[in-house]
């Protein structure tokens, strides 16, 4: 009986320590993906990566790429979190990784490569694909060639990716970009294994017992990273310009200004929340939109208010996009801030045009015309007339505007106050006036000299 109990006693401990022996073999396995456009979603992807598989104590991550690059400043954000991390994360390119997605692949511990797969292609282009000045060739080049001297690559490599004509002898010719297939990449120390899925990665990584742990995303957090894709932004700023463009052609609070109001929100919110758009940044943009209302509606002409209205606006809508520090642009490609404007730029110019053909559409056309603006004629052959013989009788007189005459306002003959428009230029309150004529009801003036 002893015996036997000595047995079922060995036999238990060996079962606990066989479990705490696979326990600790076992790997906790961090997996996501980045296959859209370089830019803000994908920055926000990897920083909740990184923080999610620290906190959930991981041993490793995965990130799955497949991507033909984008905002260099977004990709210089991602490869610095890369670098920085604690955890070794490892590249698993699934089809492709050009331009920043191979900086970014580069400031991996470990690259894996789907067959098929390439990698390299690194040179700066602007929107249209066109290649750009060498100054920010030489950026990227530095870029390149630091991240790969960090993880322990051939710096010469990376700089080719970028500068045609670098030359690396027996890997790529003088006058090539340089782009790596799976096995080229194998060859040259730019890819550990290939892989054609996840398993086969963690086996080439030498990881046999482990779990994986998927990226998941709350709903909220799916709708900021939507909000913060460069063409949303660029619509939202349409919507912007756009609903401030209506509303100041019928003053009031309407259905326009509450579209803009919206838009604005949506379009800083999210930024905001990103670290993007500072508290400051937001108030340019207020500023900026009453200036542009006073100029306007109180100031006479179009002059400092008007024209610093547009630029505090536009800087305010720019300077959102960039990860500036207050002031400090030190950290900021000057290619990537010139984007961001132009970006802007862009939307707030193509705005207008659209507003005008819009609003022509919607009060002009046969389909919404009659349902919000009043087209009836009524004819003075039919009897019609707003002529009051009394108000007509006033042309030749003088009198005082009572209120400032922009072009329209109110002014006062004889002890009676009139609707009047200035003709030749705006009138002060209190300027001495002479009615020149009258039409349709109002008061024609000029302010006497």
């Amino acid at each position: 009986m002893k015996n036997n109990t000595i047995k079922v006693i060995a036999l238990a401990l060996t079962f606990f320590i066989g479990i705490a022996a696979v326990s600790a073999q076992s790997k906790k396995v961090y997996h996501f993906k980045v296959e859209e456009e370089i830019a803000k979603p994908a920055v926000m992807r990897v920083e909740k990566a990184l923080a999610e598989a620290a906190e959930k104590q991981c041993d490793v991550v995965v990130m799955q790429l497949n991507t033909f690059g984008g905002e260099l400043e977004s990709a210089d954000k991602i490869r610095t979190m890369l670098l920085q991390s604690k955890l070794p994360v490892f590249a698993y390119i699934d089809n492709n990784a050009a331009s920043a997605g191979a900086l970014i692949s580069i400031a991996c511990d470990s690259i894996y490569m789907h067959s098929g797969s390439s990698i390299g292609a690194a040179t700066v282009v602007d929107q249209n694909g066109e290649v750009q000045p060498d100054k920010y060739q030489s950026y990227m080049r530095s870029l390149m060639r630091a991240t790969a001297e960090a993880r322990h690559r051939r710096p010469d490599i990376a700089e080719a990716m970028v500068d045609p004509d670098i030359e690396v002898p027996g890997i790529s010719d003088q006058g090539k970009v340089l782009t790596f297939t799976t096995e080229e990449a194998i060859r040259n120390g730019y890819c550990e294994a290939q892989a054609e899925n996840l398993k086969e990665v963690l086996e080439q990584a030498d990881i046999e017992e482990y779990t994986i742990v998927e990226q998941r995303y709350s709903f909220i957090e799916k709708v900021v990273g939507f909000l913060v894709n460069p063409v949303v932004s660029g619509l939202l700023i349409m919507l912007i310009v756009g609903g401030l463009y209506f509303e100041l052609q019928s003053p009031g609070i309407g259905l326009p200004l509450i579209v803009a109001a919206t838009a604005a929100v949506l379009y800083f919110a999210p930024l905001f929340l990103e670290g993007l758009a500072a508290n400051w940044e937001i108030v340019v943009f207020f500023i900026g939109v009453i200036l542009l209302i006073l100029e306007i509606f109180v100031i006479p002409g179009f002059g400092f208010a008007g024209i610093g209205g547009i630029v505090l606006i536009v800087t305010s809508l720019t300077l959102s996009l960039v990860g500036n520090i207050g002031f400090d642009f030190s950290g900021i490609p000057v290619r990537d801030f010139f984007t961001k404007l132009f970006v802007v730029i862009i939307a707030v110019t193509a705005a207008l045009p659209i507003s005008v053909w819009l609003s022509r559409k919607l009060f002009e056309g046969r389909t919404f015309g009659p349902k919000l603006a009043l087209n009836e004629v009524q004819n003075a052959s039919e009897g019609y007339t707003v002529s009051v013989p009394e108000t007509a009788s006033l042309v030749g007189k003088t009198g005082v505007a009572i209120t400032l005459l922009r072009p329209s306002g109110k002014v006062e003959i004889d002890g009676e106050a009139y609707d009047a428009v200035a003709t030749m230029s705006f009138a002060e309150k209190g300027s001495a006036i002479k009615v020149t004529g009258y039409e349709n009801g109002t008061l024609l003036v000029e302010v006497e000299k």
